[in-house]
């Protein structure tokens, strides 16, 4: 999967890595770059359209392959890997001072030492929130509810949260037993063990409306393991059914919102996505949400339901003055 927003970031720093890594694999610079092989081959396609103006054979960028490796034989200016901004050295930070707090988890002098190289390198720069993918900045609240999580690890509580679980538009009140704090793809997640799902459980923390650490201690149960998040925080399950949607260009934010993978760029902007969901009223929901900025092209019961819905709601509403001339 790969978000629109993140791309861009990508694309300039592409051409460096591979210049350090002179025949690295595919599949080893997908992995190092958190996206599958075949985006990252759409990637170094679009890589060698890129170039000086007046793109002539020499201004272009040149990549070589052999078998499932990348050389790059031509940079066309672009081998300067790019620097932090402020917003995204302190995302780092972030990550790092939450390992450097968890104890026995990596070696503390190694995170102390790279923590200082950054600030030095950042110019201790002390941007406001921080910057966690796409130009959003992390929200007062959400940086709380990072920072009493991050507490409640250091001191080994248990604590009670109410959360939203957006694939099922419910919120929930929920006793957890933390297990630690993950920053993945610049967004912030808990782990812990739900008292109430009898498993562990990845919850956003930003979608933590409200959270009390408690008196009693955290005690995850012997046989609660840490997530595999090699792959991505979300695994298709057999329950799931799957979404084709054409967005339109202020419906975009979707795809950087819910895990999906995104299929093509369309003309004007727009973006066919396919989304997996496990609860058809919800996803109904979302699509009226958006007002008309998105199209179901699959499947065909989805757009019926939602074809529907929006019918049924026009007829309710025909009494009032803006709609009983239409």
């Amino acid at each position: 999967m790969s978000g629109s927003t993140d791309r861009m970031p990508r694309l300039l720093a592409l051409v460096p890595y591979l210049l350090a890594r002179p025949g690295i694999r595919v599949d080893e610079a997908a992995h190092d770059f958190d996206v599958t092989p075949k985006q990252l081959r759409k990637d170094l396609e679009l890589l060698w359209m890129c170039g000086l103006p007046g793109y002539g054979p020499g201004d272009l960028i040149d990549l070589s392959f052999e078998g499932d490796t990348i050389v790059v034989t031509h940079d066309a200016g672009m081998n300067r890997p790019l620097r932090l901004t402020g917003g995204e050295a302190t995302a780092l930070l972030v990550a790092l001072r939450a390992l450097g707090e968890t104890p026995g988890v990596v070696d503390g002098d190694a995170v102390r030492r790279s923590i200082a190289k950054i600030e030095s390198a950042a110019g201790q720069a002390q941007p406001a929130g921080v910057v966690v993918g796409g130009g959003l900045r992390e929200g007062k609240k959400t940086a709380q509810n990072r920072e009493e999580v991050a507490g409640a690890l250091r001191d080994g509580r248990a604590m009670r949260i109410r959360y939203y679980t957006a694939s099922k538009d419910q919120i929930t009140e929920r006793t957890v037993d933390p297990m630690r704090l993950l920053i993945v793809q610049s967004v912030g997640y808990l782990e812990a063990w739900c008292r109430r799902a009898e498993g562990v459980r990845l919850f956003r923390l930003d979608r933590i409306d409200d959270l009390t650490v408690l008196d009693e201690p955290s005690r995850p149960p012997a046989h609660a393991h840490p997530t595999d998040i090699s792959e991505g925080v979300f695994r298709e399950r057999p329950d799931q059914r799957e979404a084709v949607l054409v967005l339109d260009p202020d419906a975009r934010w979707v795809a950087e919102y819910y895990p999906c993978e995104e299929l093509d760029e369309l003309d004007g902007g727009r973006l066919r996505i396919r989304m997996r969901y496990a609860d058809q009223s919800w996803m109904v929901r979302l699509v009226l949400g958006l007002g008309g900025e998105a199209l179901v092209e699959s499947p065909a019961d989805l757009a019926s339901d939602v074809g529907r819905r929006a019918a049924d709601a026009v007829a309710r509403a025909r009494h009032l003055p803006s709609t009983c001339d239409h």
